[in-house]
């Protein structure tokens, strides 16, 4: 017998609400076994599960089910991310800082950037 993912990744603090968990499925964040998930879908252990926050990508196996949600070191006990998940993670990180100190803000776009970014975005909606 499983836990709705839904409910899992909102025990395990990978999101703050379930309302966050399932968007975050809904958006194709969330993958299960390589498998795109749907939020009642059910976790069982062993499941790898493929996580998209940000622009942090996790993979990680669940280890314990749980559908209440407790502290953050009771949370941890949850899964285990992969070795070559944390890994990648770092090197990602170490890329995006490198690049960071190339690439600067300019701070709040001005009236006319406002009203560009609206023409833009609007041309694309529609």
């Amino acid at each position: 017998m499983g836990v709705r993912i839904d409910k899992w990744l909102w025990a395990a603090r990978f999101f703050r609400t379930r309302a966050k968990a399932k968007e975050a499925i809904d958006g194709g964040k969330v993958h299960l076994n390589d498998n795109r998930a749907k939020p009642s879908k059910e976790v069982n252990i062993d499941d790898v599960l493929q996580i998209t926050q940000g622009w942090d990508e996790k993979v990680v196996v669940v280890k314990v089910l749980s559908d209440t949600r407790r502290s953050a070191t009771i949370a941890q006990e949850l899964y285990e991310e992969t070795a070559e998940s944390i890994e990648k993670r770092a090197q990602i990180t170490e890329r995006r800082k490198a690049a960071g100190n190339q690439v600067r803000s300019e701070g709040r776009p001005s009236k006319r950037d406002r009203r560009l970014i609206h023409q833009f975005r609007d041309k694309n909606l529609s």
